[in-house]
């Protein structure tokens, strides 16, 4: 029976969304041993005089290794993408050929970037949106400019969540402040704390609200 890892394979590539299928693919041919074929074109070494049958073996292995590299991106796109691509011999020459026909040059992909750092800049905390609302509505533009290989430090989101936070939370940064934990504070911690900081207000605002109307409640049967 096939392992696990053997048998998975990524989305079949529809001609959309190339960057996300680019990735997946590219961490399904480096688990697979497989990669280094793409990447350089990679042929296997030559036996030398007399191999033994090891030797012989796995060369026959390594043999297999390029066109098995091939045939994974062939059958890993649909009939409409494998049009641009049947003509390539090598999977290094179809790597190409769909990266260059669906990837974008580098002055779209440097537009795209430019478009999605501004989106990110305007991403705003509402009064009404949660935390984690907000985060991962930015995280969504983040990610996508990160999959054109444009790299954003946690440090810059750290920085833009906080200019971005409503009053609400103004105590709660000014005891990070305090206790100077904003320097090294990470994306997933600060998250944390904010999440907690806004619960905690909420049940505040909950037990108040009791409180009044029980009060008020006294009052009336008195």
């Amino acid at each position: 029976m096939a392992s696990s890892s053997t048998s998975f394979t990524p989305l079949v590539f529809n001609g959309e969304q190339y960057h996300m299928w680019a990735v997946k693919m590219k961490a399904f041919l480096m688990g697979q041993g497989l990669w280094q074929y793409v990447e350089e074109e990679k042929q296997p070494p030559q036996l030398g005089p007399n191999p033994t049958l090891n030797q012989i073996r796995l060369h026959e292995e390594e043999a297999t290794k390029a066109p098995r590299a091939l045939s994974h991106i062939q059958l890993d796109v649909t009939d409409q993408a494998f049009t641009r691509i049947m003509a390539c011999e090598t999977a290094n020459e179809s790597w190409d050929k769909l990266k260059e026909e669906f990837g974008g040059s580098d002055k779209t992909k440097n537009m795209q970037i430019l478009n999605l750092g501004r989106e990110v800049e305007m991403q705003k905390i509402q009064e009404s949106k949660t935390v984690k609302e907000y985060v991962d509505r930015l995280m969504n533009v983040v990610n996508k400019i990160r999959l054109l290989d444009k790299e954003i430090t946690d440090n810059r989101i750290v920085k833009k969540v906080l200019v971005s936070l409503p009053e609400r939370f103004e105590s709660k940064i000014s005891s990070l402040e305090d206790s100077n934990d904003l320097s090294r504070i990470t994306l997933i911690e600060l998250v944390h704390a904010l999440q907690a900081y806004e619960q905690r207000r909420l049940l505040r605002q909950e037990d108040n609200g009791e409180g009044a109307m029980m009060a008020s409640s006294k009052g009336k049967f008195v």
